[in-house]
């Protein structure tokens, strides 16, 4: 492989995580937005799948900045852990886990729908679209590299 091919390929991959850094800054300001500004209140699942994105910002950020392959040691198990609650929350809310095996058992419950689009666009499924997107752009950097 040539040097500038090389150099190509770690542009491309860069600009993978650049998109992966947009969309968790995206998805972390519109869950602020939800929350401080539309004054939803965020439930358990809510908050977890928060634990797992807001970090993804900073990370991406700080590898856009000072490039490195440990990235994905450290976004990965993020992604797969934020994206796996996403999951069940959309089947909370889709109704194909019961209602009594969430774990929002005070406050607010899991299966609110503050928010539906179109009659199927929700905040948990949002959610999911972020971490799939980031997992994809993850998996297509790791690839250029």
């Amino acid at each position: 492989m040539s040097l500038n091919s090389s150099s190509r390929s770690d542009s491309l991959s860069l600009t993978f995580i650049f998109l992966a850094f947009l969309v968790s800054l995206i998805a972390t300001l519109g869950s602020l937005f939800f929350s401080e500004i539309m004054n939803f209140v965020p439930c358990s699942l809510c908050w977890y799948q928060r634990i797992f994105m807001y970090p993804l910002v900073f990370i991406f950020l700080v590898n856009l900045l000072y490039p490195d392959d440990k990235i994905y040691k450290y976004s990965f198990p993020l992604v797969i852990i934020g994206l796996a609650f996403s999951v069940y929350h959309n089947l909370l809310i889709l109704k194909i886990i019961p209602e009594n095996l969430s774990p929002c058992v005070q406050g607010i419950p899991c299966s609110v729908d503050y928010l539906n689009w179109f009659g199927f666009i929700t905040i948990p499924l949002l959610s999911f679209f972020a971490y799939t997107i980031i997992l994809i752009l993850l998996i297509m950097s790791k690839r250029k590299r």
